[in-house]
């Protein structure tokens, strides 16, 4: 509710005249500035989740219960609290309900509107424990409430309207009822108020009470239907606040009423006429004891208090902004309401009366936002009031808000900026005591206003109230002499403590001196925050609950467990754990994570929940990160450093930081190793802990590594068994420095940070002085004796040389010698000299070390802290031209050129003079003209110094400058080429006192760049583009930058290309694209680069593997056509990245990797190399911590892989060569779900054809002939990457049944002798026949045994071949309603035209699909008449129109008709036909004329045979019945029955098509009719052709046919295959076309059935095949339109020859020319193929059961309402006559729906789809009509061996069939019944849908023709009906005939 406007500057949120303390501004903290904050992994942790299937609403914790009530839309849960498992489900919806309704609980008020099925949305879930009730409010039954039983929620606890006492039940009135909001979008909340203890027994008036704040849903909302109905303002009356009585135990006729004695009505309802501009949206409702005492129940560990009786409730809301105003902007608002009862002293005291509502109802708003002019966050989203804790001593109110658009015209979806801010509750109760004085004691207009928009208010402005001083509790709580419901008017201000994108919900705890703040956000995330005492961000961590899901807008934790958050999405409700603290190893990463929840538990040495930690709630057991890193346990070993040649009895440990009393625990101190010795504590001192600690024994020592003098040890003080606290103690060893470190021994020594002292005399380091005599020894490394270094010229080899050593402090040792006996010394006190050395190098230059030995001991040196060095060279090494050898002379090397470098005696300098420079190579060949390449310039001689080269390098006449540090003295120069103006070549030249050149010349060229391509690509970077151009691979340096800043990576160039990876785009846009020549301007000013939004992946299915991986994973998403490749890779347990596939723009396949365990994973998606990341998550702050691979919303879960065996788990199977193979496998169970295309199965390595699979079975066969050379085939079964052998394939037995066939043959041999033996005595008459019948006999059996064979093998075969075949991405040809309805109800078209409609053939386009455009004349979208007869004919037809809208006169019109006897049936259809277009429009009329004239019928078959009514169609209303079941099935027909329905009949036709058809007679190997069956066994041998053909959208394809097909048939299964999705009157026809066969590439033949080619037998002309034409597999074929002007050969079957295409005639002319062997062939029984028709039927049984099953099956969402309605006619019409029979009901029942319109659609599916319904198919849907018929029937089936096949085929599935049917039957009669005015709705909705699609003028034209016709009988029939002739009809008939007679038949004629 918003306040009135008033000016005023808001004032500071503190008591007037009053000085508070206020907490320090509560300042915003940018997690930018907080870089250190954001370390270490999530800090959250989900435990349990439970999935609702629907959308969630709301959730209640049962603390003392441990339950979880869930509610969802339509459903509620109980679950158990710990682990969120499902305990109870009820559903408690959809219901039928209109929001213009009443409750049906509600019995006086009858409704009118029609009623749907409603989501039930819950708005109220509270829990009422001291009654033991569940409050459950939903949207439905304007927003009726439940109260179920707590402990049970499938249980109702009080049933309503409630009985009291086993009486009548109690009035009901609506406002009982009408509690929560009834709308989805609506708010509601509620809050359960129970009575302090104490006075439930009725000190507390009207007992438990329940708040319910709702916003206003009722008439002028924009909830509210557009009914503009006086009825609508019942809905005017709903409060938006009421306290209304919930005590089930006092008067339950005041249940959930507002009359709470002894107030009146507690209710705060605004004016009607104020409801648009105060449009209340709630948030939350909450108790609140008062700031003394802080919220009611504790919020988290460490801020938990004893509960207290709360006093207040509050309210949080939003006042929202007007729809559509821009000036109008949502406020945020907190009210507050006394509840009468509270702690003595008070508010309201101890006895306080109960008060009105209203009374105490103050409002003020909460501005959440920045500086004055600042952001301002306008809308409240969600509150949490917080408890007081050690951090803050304070109750706060915590609030999440975000910035509304004004006028409400936020985007729905879109995620608003938002913010935390937080108010303290003494600031709110101080405001609100200054507000009531200031209204009542010093009025101020600017304070404080009263609500003039609440009806129950008192007045209408504040006024002083003469000698009134205001109590404290009218401070409070008002009275009811004051005025009410007050507004405070300037806001509460807070500054926002956190701002982010999307936060939805706010829970708050305050724990250890943190304030832990948990928020959540519209896509999922948890965030955790937390503030120290200044509210200042320590820390921040987050969790991804459910990805994409909105967080609910109320958090809760768990009532027994504080740890545990309970919060909610829009699918899931998950219990989080707060903190996941065994994370963190160490104290020190524990408390500097500064996690509220976690501490140190010392003695358990670990990370911590503070009650996790044994005996935390004593001192110094648990360390918060409050406490800071210092309080982290340590301890210092005293002492430190231990001498290794000094005993140590023992050693003391300082134990310091956080740790217990260990005095009197059982320690020790732990060395590693097993190694313990004991401890003790003497003291208690917590502070300073002493421990005194038995040392290692020596023996127990660790070995000195080798190149070190001491050893580190760790120790640790243990306790109770576990370590509790370490430190390191050093060992060393002072004699070990020495012979570690020979070369500074003394140094070394004197410089360790342990005591050591040097022995000059003894050489060695020692720990104790003592050791070294009287001596004098250094004390300081300073004073060492020791080499200082001195500088010295490199030595020829094999030269002798004096070296002078310097030294320092030789004071301290007396002699001193060489080791070398050749070096003679010479030494004073300051260097040494040796004598003459002579040093040998084989290499160019070698570094020998200087070092001085003592002599005798070649261990010992003198100290050379520094390394003095000499360095020795060859002049004849490492020189191989005379600029080398001469440039060594810069080295101090004397080396001179000839004949070869070497050694120069002489000292005089040098005059040798080299050659010419030789340049043998230079690189690269060409730069660009602006110059800056860096040339690279190898040979010999080129120069001995830089000095010599720094200006002597040119290309023509461009100076190119050398590089210094670049420079190899003669061999290599490296200069930068200088700028041309012009492109050109030359050679290089060096000019070195003489001038070489190069045989190479270097090119400036002007590089020139085309085109870049791909120009566009996704903004996270990675593609790869190709830049075109010419002269790219110039220069030294390539530099492709982007948007000037960034470079293109990975560059690869060649002379026209360069192709390089784009960067990461910062923003959508086109960019610049440079290339950039070393360093030089841009040539490529016209290239850009346009980063678009980045792919989007939405889904992958399936998301399971097997852990071998390589299933197919198909990723879906959008803006694919930007990717150039993807990879997929499994975190955490997959092995390696897989390539994946771009199918298109939405489609991605990825083989899944292989897992090295199972369990689930979060998959990563590798986008042009660059990790996928969701827009979603890129949108995120930039503050939140990345990770290397970005958070994954897709998981796989691996499953073991599959396991597979042979059907008897044998290991050898046995198979004969030449017999077909069917395999049984035998699976596993796994919850994979694999489909059939996964498995693969082989048979060595031929493939086994997949048949069947289920859930544990897998049939393949193969077909082709196996044969090996090793006699056997290994049985191999792969899925993905996973491959099994099961069993081995061994090939054998066919020396057996050689044997055996030997043995037979030599048998039959013996009897055939003996036989002709004996009948040589016979005729030889006898003899002939007796052989002749033994040979048919003999090939009979053969052609049968051959004939079951291939029956049983497509058996077991078509089915999964079919399927295969006809799994492919077909539209189908729906017609439209309007051609559905001509075509049903005029199928043989109409008596009145002269010619039926037709479908005209249209042009091929590329799309395909163009609608159907029929010519009947009803749908003709004008009445076409003559303009002169036009007025009359419109009048009379207006006015005919009319009556036939009268219901008498159009029944009577209709028995006039019938009694006619030249009034034909065709003509009685017709008229029902005409009727029901011309009433289309008004279907509720036409279905009652039909209803009336049913029960004329129904009443005539009454008194007959009533069985036979509806069984034929010879009335007019039977005729309006089939139509009416058309046009109420037409939908269900469309969007169930279609499918499968189509499907079949494809299914039908390529069975067909895969056997042989003969071209003339259109008999087939496969078919369902006997009538139809080719009783042949001609083989066919299937033709892959590759055929091109303009047309259909498709350019070429390969079409499947068979050789035996004559062209023709090939013809039409190539126009089937192009034009598969387009509608069959849109294809061409088969005379339109030529076949066109390509034999060569020269070579080409028009194909026809018939030409010179033909062959000729018996007279007769036979069809050409492709088996004639010889046409192999794979022939290309090219079909084209036939040219209209080529008549060169005639398309029809020539005359006088007789054509045949498969099968010859039989006629006895022909038969006595015939073969024997032909004679033979003809007598062979045709009923052996009669398996065909079984195979067939076989093949075709799941199609046709998926077509019965959508018949007779009922869509919950779309139930049958129209069957149902007329079902009940029929059993009313029965009831009413008396008809008892079950039977005659269920035969009309049958007649009006299956037999009168599925029938007629199985057998005319030309009424529904464009297709080609051919004479074949009629059979064979002939046969399944019959079997549909068969099961609609009651009778018996009296089946027998000469029973037609039609009725035999499938007599053994009718029975199942009936039971089908039956069960529909029963189910329609469950349903509940509809009323009138609900079919009425329906059927007027069916009118709306399809107005304007008929020429009803037309109609009413060819009615009046029947009442011309008729006219005499019409009008005595009219005045023979009393209710006609008294309404003066005839008179209205007359009047139609005189405006129509005159010219109507010249008009029809003209027309």
């Amino acid at each position: 509710m918003a306040p009135p406007a008033a000016g005023g500057a808001a004032r500071s949120p503190r008591l007037p005249g009053v000085t508070t303390p206020l907490l320090p501004p509560l300042p915003l903290l940018l997690l930018l500035l907080l870089p250190p904050l954001l370390r270490g992994s999530a800090a959250l942790e989900i435990q349990r989740r439970f999935p609702s299937p629907t959308p969630t609403n709301n959730f209640a914790l049962d603390g003392p219960g441990g339950k979880v009530y869930l509610a969802a839309v339509n459903r509620l849960y109980q679950l158990s609290g710990p682990n969120l498992s499902l305990e109870v489900e009820e559903a408690v919806g959809p219901v039928r309900d209109n929001p213009l309704c009443h409750a049906p609980q509600l019995p006086q008020a009858s409704c009118e509107h029609p009623k749907m099925l409603t989501n039930n949305y819950n708005k109220i879930l509270q829990l009422d424990p001291g009654q033991g009730l569940v409050v459950v409010c939903g949207s439905i039954y304007q927003g009726f409430c439940q109260l179920r039983r707590l402990g049970n929620i499938s249980a109702v606890a009080v049933s309503f309207p409630p009985t009291a006492d086993g009486s009548e039940p109690v009035t009901v009135f609506p406002s009982m009822l009408n509690v929560a909001a009834n709308h989805p979008n609506a708010s509601t909340v509620g809050l359960v108020l129970e009575p302090p203890s104490g006075v439930l027994g009725g000190a507390s008036p009207g007992g438990t009470r329940l708040l319910v704040g709702a916003t206003y849903t009722g008439f002028g909302s924009q909830f509210f239907p557009r009914n503009q109905s006086l009825e609508d303002h019942r809905f005017e009356n709903t409060p938006e606040i009421a306290i209304r009585s919930l005590d089930t135990r006092g008067d339950l006729a005041k249940l959930f009423t507002f009359d709470l004695n002894p107030s009146d009505d507690n209710i705060l309802k605004i004016k009607q006429g104020a409801k648009a501009l105060h449009k209340l949206g709630f948030v939350r409702a909450f108790l609140h004891p008062g700031s003394s005492a802080g919220p009611e129940a504790p919020h988290g560990r460490g801020g938990s208090r004893a509960p207290t009786t709360p006093a207040y409730a509050y309210l949080a809301l939003n006042s929202e902004a007007k729809a559509g105003d821009k000036e109008s902007q949502s406020h945020s608002l907190l009210a507050r309401i006394c509840l009468g009862w509270g702690p003595a002293g008070g508010p309201g005291g101890a006895a306080a009366e109960t008060k009105k509502l209203t009374e105490s109802y103050i409002q003020l708003k909460l501005h959440c936002g920045g500086p004055a002019g600042g952001e301002v966050f306008n809308r409240l989203v969600s509150v949490f009031p917080a408890a007081p804790g050690p951090s803050r001593p304070e109750d706060l109110l915590f609030g999440v808000f975000e910035r509304a658009a004004p006028g409400g015209t936020g985007g729905a979806g879109t995620r608003a900026q938002s913010a935390l801010c937080v108010f303290r509750f003494r600031d709110i109760e101080g405001e609100i005591r200054a507000a009531r004085n200031a209204c009542f004691v010093d009025p101020s207009p600017d304070v404080v206003a009263v609500l003039e928009s609440v009806v129950q208010g008192t007045g209408p402005a504040c006024e002083k109230k003469r000698n009134i001083q205001l109590q404290p509790e009218q401070l409070d709580c008002g009275a009811a002499h004051l005025q009410h419901p007050l507004s405070i008017l300037q806001p509460l201000k807070a500054t926002p403590v956190f701002r982010y994108l999307g936060l939805t919900s706010v829970a708050v705890a305050s724990v250890n001196n943190y304030t832990v703040v948990f928020l959540g956000t519209a896509n999922g995330r948890l965030l955790k925050i937390n503030l120290n005492s200044t509210m200042n961000i320590m820390s921040r961590k987050s969790i991804t609950v459910a990805y994409g899901e909105a967080v609910h807008h109320i958090m809760q934790f768990d009532p027994s467990d504080p740890s545990y958050l309970y919060v909610m999405t829009s699918h899931q409700m998950a219990r989080v754990k707060v903190a996941v603290c065994d994370q963190y190893t160490t104290c020190t990463d524990c408390l500097a994570a500064e996690d509220a929840y976690c501490g140190w538990c010392a003695m358990e040495t670990r990370c911590s929940l503070q009650h996790e930690c044994v005996n935390a709630s004593q001192p110094h057991f648990w360390t918060s990160a409050s406490e800071g890193l210092q309080r982290c346990p340590s301890m210092t070993i005293l002492p430190s450093e231990i001498n290794i040649h000094q005993k140590y009895s023992g050693m003391i440990i300082q134990i310091s930081g956080n740790m217990p009393s260990l005095s009197g625990m059982e320690m020790v101190c732990d060395y590693g190793n097993g190694i313990h010795t004991m401890a003790k504590v003497p003291g208690s001192d917590f502070r300073h802990q002493i421990a005194y600690c038995n040392f290692l024994p020596r023996d127990k020592y660790p070995e000195f590594p080798s190149d070190q003098d001491h050893v580190t040890v760790q120790t640790a003080v243990q306790v109770n068994g576990r370590n509790i606290v370490w430190a390191n103690f050093t060992i060393y060893d002072c004699t070990r420095t020495g012979r570690v470190y020979p070369h500074t021994a003394c140094t070394s020594c004197l410089s360790t940070r342990w005591p050591c002292f040097w022995c000059t005399q003894q050489h060695t380091c020692v720990s104790n002085v003592s050791e070294c005599g009287n001596t004098p020894n250094p004390t300081v490394s300073q004073d060492c004796p020791r080499i200082l270094p001195t500088p010295l010229a490199p030595v020829p080899t094999g030269g002798l040389q004096n070296i002078y050593v310097s030294l320092a402090s030789t004071a301290f040792f007396s002699q001193v010698s060489d080791a070398s006996p050749e070096c003679p010394l010479s030494w004073s006190d300051v260097f040494i000299l040796c004598f003459p050395l002579q040093l040998h190098t084989p290499q160019r230059s070698q570094i020998f070390p200087v070092n001085l030995q003592l002599k005798g001991k070649p261990d010992r040196f003198i100290d050379s802290p520094e390394k003095m060095t000499v360095e020795v060279y060859n002049c004849a090494m490492g020189s191989t031209d005379c600029s080398q050898c001469m440039g060594r002379e810069d080295l101090g090397h004397r080396c001179i050129w000839s004949e070869g470098c070497r050694l120069n005696h002489q000292l005089q300098p040098v005059t040798t003079v080299c050659p010419a420079p030789e340049i043998r190579k230079i690189e690269p060949l060409s730069g660009p003209l602006e110059g800056g390449t860096l040339l690279t310039i190898r040979g010999k001689n080129l120069g001995r110094r830089f000095s010599e080269v720094a200006h002597s390098t040119w290309i023509g006449g461009v100076a190119c400058e050398p590089l210094p540090g670049r420079y190899v003295v003669s061999e290599e120069i490296v200069c930068w080429t200088g700028p041309s103006p012009t492109p050109f070549s030359d050679v290089v030249t060096v000019n070195v006192s003489k001038e070489g050149k190069s045989r190479e010349r270097y090119s400036y060229v002007l590089p020139v760049v085309y085109s870049m391509e791909p120009d566009v690509g996704p903004k996270a970077g990675g593609t790869r583009v190709t830049i075109r151009g010419s002269d790219l691979g110039v220069g030294s340096e390539l530099h492709v930058l982007v948007n000037d800043t960034k470079q293109c990576l990975n560059l690869v160039r060649t002379d026209t290309t360069i192709t390089c990876t784009m960067p990461r785009g910062e923003l959508l846009a086109t960019v610049r694209v440079c290339v950039r020549f070393e360093h030089k301007s841009c040539i490529s000013s016209n290239i850009t680069f346009n980063y678009m939004r980045d792919p989007v992946i939405t889904t992958i299915s399936p998301r399971k593997s097997s852990v071998s991986g390589g299933r197919t994973i198909t990723v879906e998403g959008s803006r694919f056509d930007m990717v150039q490749n993807v990879s997929m890779m499994v975190n955490q347990i997959g092995k390696e990245q897989t390539l994946c596939k771009v199918l298109n723009s939405t489609l991605i396949t990825c083989p899944s990797p292989g897992a090295t365990a199972n369990k689930s994973a979060p998959v990563n998606f590798f986008i042009n190399g660059q990790p996928y990341e969701d827009e979603q998550v890129a949108m995120e702050d930039p503050g939140e911590p990345k990770n290397v691979l970005p958070s994954s919303r897709f998981s796989l879960e691996y499953l073991p892989d599959p396991q597979f065996s042979t059907a008897k788990r044998e290991k050898w199977i046995k198979h004969h060569p030449g017999e077909p193979l069917t395999l049984v496998i035998h699976k596993e169970h796994d919850n994979l779900g694999l489909e059939s295309h996964e498995y693969q199965v082989k048979i060595g390595q031929t493939s086994c054809e997949i048949q069947i699979v289920s859930d544990r079975v897998i049939h393949c066969s193969v077909n082709e002939s196996l044969s090996t050379s090793e006699g056997h085939l290994p049985i191999t079964i792969q899925v993905g990457n996973f491959n099994q052998t099961i069993a081995t394939l061994q090939l054998g037995g066919s020396e057996t049944a050689i044997t055996v066939s030997v043995v037979i043959c030599s048998i039959l041999l013996l009897l055939s002798i003996v036989g002709l033996f004996v009948f040589c005595t016979k005729s030889r008459r006898a003899e002939r026949y007796w052989q002749k019948t033994l040979l048919q006999m003999e090939e009979m059996e053969s052609q049968i045994r051959e004939e079951i064979r291939k029956g049983f093998a497509e058996l077991q075969t078509d089915m999964t071949d079919l399927t295969k075949e006809l799994n492919r991405s077909q539209g189908i040809p729906f017609l439209e309603y309007k051609h559905f309805v001509t075509r049903t109800f005029f199928p043989k078209c109409s008596s009145l035209y002269e010619e039926c409609y037709i479908l005209p053939s249209q042009p091929l386009n590329s799309q395909g699909g163009a609608q159907v455009q029929e010519t009947h004349p009803l749908l003709l979208g004008e009445w076409k008449i003559p303009e002169s007869c036009r007025p009359n004919m419109e009048e009379g037809i207006a006015l005919f129109s009319t009556l036939l809208n009268n219901k008498h006169f159009l029944i009577v019109f209709v028995h006039a008709l019938e009694q006619q006897k030249d009034f034909a049936v065709r003509d009685r259809c017709n008229l029902a036909s005409l009727l029901t277009i011309a009433l289309h429009g008004k279907l509720e009329y036409y279905t009652s004329i039909m209803k009336d004239l049913l029960v004329d019928l129904i009443d005539a078959s009454a008194s007959k045979n009533p069985k036979l009514m509806l069984r034929r169609t010879e009335s007019v209303v039977e005729k309006m019945l089939t139509n009416w079941m058309s046009i109420c099935m037409y939908s269900y027909l469309r969007e169930t029955v279609g499918e499968p329905f189509f499907l079949l009949l494809c299914a039908i036709k390529q069975q067909i098509n895969k056997g042989s058809i003969d071209a003339i007679t259109g008999k087939a190997r496969y078919t369902l009719n006997e009538e139809w069956l080719l009783r042949e066994n001609i083989e066919a041998k299937p033709r892959n052709l590759n055929v091109s053909f303009q047309g259909c959208g498709m350019d070429s394809l390969s079409v499947r046919a068979m050789d035996t097909d004559t062209l023709t048939q090939v013809k039409e299964k190539i126009l089937e295959a192009f034009c598969k999705n387009v509608p069959y009157s849109q294809w061409p026809r088969v005379e339109e076309v030529d076949l066109e066969w390509f034999a060569s590439s020269t070579h080409s033949y028009i194909l026809r059935d018939l030409d010179d080619t033909s062959v000729v037998e018996d007279g007769r002309k036979k069809l050409n095949t492709l088996a004639h034409y010889k046409i192999p597999e794979g022939a290309s074929l090219a079909m084209s339109l036939t040219d209209k002007k080529d008549g060169t050969l005639s398309r029809g079957l020539p005359s006088p020859l007789v054509v045949f295409a498969q099968v010859l005639p039989t006629d006895e002319l022909i038969e006595s020319k015939k073969s024997h062997k032909q004679s033979h062939r003809k007598k062979v029984l045709p009923e052996i193929y009669l398996t065909r028709l079984l195979s067939t039927k076989g093949t075709l049984q799941k199609f046709l059961d998926d077509l019965f099953k959508a018949i007779l099956s009922i869509r919950e969402d779309k139930p049958p309402l129209a069957i149902k309605y007329f079902f009940d006619f029929l059993e009313e019409q029965a009831e009413k006559r008396g008809i008892t029979d079950p039977d005659t009901l269920h035969i009309w029942k049958t007649n009006s729906l299956p037999l009168r319109f599925w029938v007629n659609i199985l057998k005319n599916p030309q009424f529904v789809f464009d297709i080609d319904k051919t004479d074949h198919i009629d059979a064979c849907l002939s046969v399944i009509a019959q079997a549909f018929i068969d099961a609609c029937s009651i009778s018996d089936l009296q089946l027998g061996k000469d029973s037609p096949t039609n009725k035999l085929l499938y007599a053994k599935e009718i029975p199942e069939y009936r039971k089908i049917v039956q069960r529909y039957y029963k189910q329609i009669h469950d349903m509940t019944p509809l009323s009138e005015q609900e079919m009425n709705a329906h059927l007027a909705e069916e009118s709306r849908k399809y107005r304007n699609e008929f020429n009803t003028k037309v109609a009413m034209a060819e009615i009046y023709k029947y009442a011309k016709r008729y006219r005499p009988q019409i009008m005595a029939a009219l005045e023979a009906n009393t209710t006609t002739r008294r309404t003066q009809l005839q008179h209205k008939f007359e009047q139609v005939i005189a405006l129509m007679e005159d010219n109507i038949y010249e008009c029809c004629s003209e027309a």
